[in-house]
């Protein structure tokens, strides 16, 4: 069962695991606010003034660290703080230092300090990590940083198998039931954080550890949902935006169900766009013929096993129509999936669902060992908060499905019921959907990719158009965000922002 707008990288980068935290060593730090200390309210400078003590964290190059903050920025001298992990690798030089890049890989729910450990931290192009300390930080309520928790392992695989297109009463009543068990579990093992996890939140977050390194702007890379993080940091803070790159951007003015419908859409091209591209393959287990061919064949599959779920290797965990949506969606993020996908279809419409379930295992980061992430957790409780339900019970998921068919003939259902779980949240909206314009901030690029699944691209366009410096950087081509991902042109545009601080002509395509 997917979770409503889980926004992320590709897999690959997102699910890789950071270490535990081991050994000493310590390092200084001071504030820099824009205006000085003084632009500092008197209530947060202790926070701002905090210095952290570094220590290796298991991946060689690699140091990390703890940062308090408040929980409640409504009230920070209430004297109850939540713990933030912060991981750095320091500029490997030489070259004029540009301060620190921080980096967040979407979700919500995304671990930052993993994908800084995993990828941004080895694999941005060398000239951006000899001038800058490349640095994330786990958002509040995600791994290592105050988790959110709902569900144990079990429960979890539970929650996945659900049938998330339900045909008659009793599956609408057993979907309703888990979304309200899910609910139930977060309030139960979350009730102090859930509140306080919302986007503006992280936000603040993002500025005091700003002060906290040293830095008097935030220089930033958000993929996906860290491009709605950057934006409202940008609208908060116009003053400290420093060099700020949007990948694979949100759109903040789209209420929850239109952002839901859009990305039904999103997922649509990207499944049209596999079709076309399986077509031509002899291994493509959906036959050849156009899209619409294609596509009439894997929503009939989904039906046989919604019917009859196939075997997968795990007895308890049979591929169903549920599991085996969220494995294909999962291996739509990034064209280089595809041909993982033919090979995992053609696989279980012989009967073996082994692949499709690694595929949805990678996408929910479920372990081996049967234990979950809690980036599903998280992702919740972010989109929960941020804005209010797009649906409050089951009768506005009949009237919006005709819509979310339309958007995709394959997946609309699906995600249509997908959009209901934050319907029974057990803590209220606290944001709404807005133009962030962040006016007087320094250039902000904008990078949309035409064929984007997760973010469409006229999200890109929207966000580039709102933001009162924006400029929008063009990938034509498929897959989730571009930087880093092949196209030297983009790349190169964005390296040249990054290093020299000159934003390429807006509406620059590649």
């Amino acid at each position: 069962m997917d979770t409503s707008r889980l926004l992320r990288t590709t897999g690959t980068v997102i699910a890789a695991a950071g270490l535990l935290l081991s050994g000493c060593t310590s390092g200084g730090s001071g504030v820099a606010a824009s205006g000085g200390p003084s632009a500092v309210p008197a209530g947060l400078r202790p926070y701002y003034e905090q210095k952290l003590s570094w220590r290796e964290c298991g991946v060689p190059g690699f140091q990390c660290s703890t940062m308090k903050a408040p929980l409640d920025y409504g009230n920070p001298g209430a004297g109850q703080d939540i713990d933030l992990a912060v991981a750095r690798r320091t500029a490997t030089g030489p070259g004029k230092k540009l301060g620190s890049l921080l980096v967040n890989p979407g979700g919500p729910g995304g671990s930052g300090i993993g994908y800084l450990q995993a990828y941004a931290g080895i694999g941005y192009p060398a000239a951006v990590r000899a001038q800058y300390d490349m640095v994330s930080f786990d958002p509040r309520g995600v791994d290592r940083s105050s988790p959110v928790e709902c569900l144990s392992g079990p429960q979890m695989d539970k929650f996945t198998q659900v049938d998330q297109t339900p045909d008659d009463k009793a599956e609408r009543a057993r979907l309703v039931a888990a979304f309200k068990e899910f609910a139930a579990g977060c309030r139960t093992r979350s009730q102090r954080i859930l509140p306080h996890v919302s986007t503006v939140d992280a936000a603040r977050d993002m500025d005091m550890l700003r002060g906290v390194l040293g830095d008097e702007k935030l220089n930033y890379v958000g993929a996906s949902y860290g491009t709605f993080l950057g934006a409202t940091y940008a609208d908060l803070f116009p003053d400290r935006v420093g060099r700020l790159v949007l990948d694979g951007a949100m759109d903040p003015s789209r209420p929850a169900l239109d952002l839901n419908r859009d990305q039904t859409a999103g997922f649509e091209t990207a499944f049209r766009s596999f079709a076309k591209d399986c077509a031509k393959q002899p291994d493509c287990p959906l036959g050849q013929g156009d899209p619409d061919s294609v596509a009439l064949r894997l929503k009939e599959f989904f039906r046989k096993l919604d019917a009859q779920p196939v075997p997968s290797g795990d007895d308890s965990r049979p591929l169903g129509e549920s599991l085996a949506t969220t494995g294909v969606i999962a291996a739509l993020y990034d064209e280089s999936g595809w041909p993982q996908l033919r090979e995992a279809l053609t696989n279980a419409m012989d009967g073996d669902g082994a692949g499709l379930l690694a595929l949805a295992d990678s996408y929910y980061e479920r372990g081996a060992d049967g234990k979950y992430a809690n980036l599903m957790f998280a992702n919740a409780a972010v989109n929960c908060l941020d804005q209010p339900a797009a649906f409050t019970g089951p009768d506005a998921v009949d009237a919006a499905l005709p819509s979310f068919e339309k958007a995709s003939p394959v997946f609309g259902a699906g995600l249509a019921w997908a959009s209901l779980n934050c319907g029974y949240w057990p803590v209220k909206a606290t944001g709404q959907a807005k133009e962030l314009p962040a006016k007087g901030a320094a250039p902000i690029v904008v990078v949309g990719t035409t064929r984007d699944p997760a973010t469409p691209y006229k999200w890109a366009q929207a966000l580039a158009g709102q933001l009162d410096s924006g400029t929008l950087l063009t990938y034509d081509g498929d897959g989730h965000t571009a930087y880093g991902r092949g196209s030297e042109c983009i790349d190169t545009a964005i390296n040249r922002y990054l290093l020299q601080g000159v934003p390429p002509k807006d509406g620059k395509r590649c």
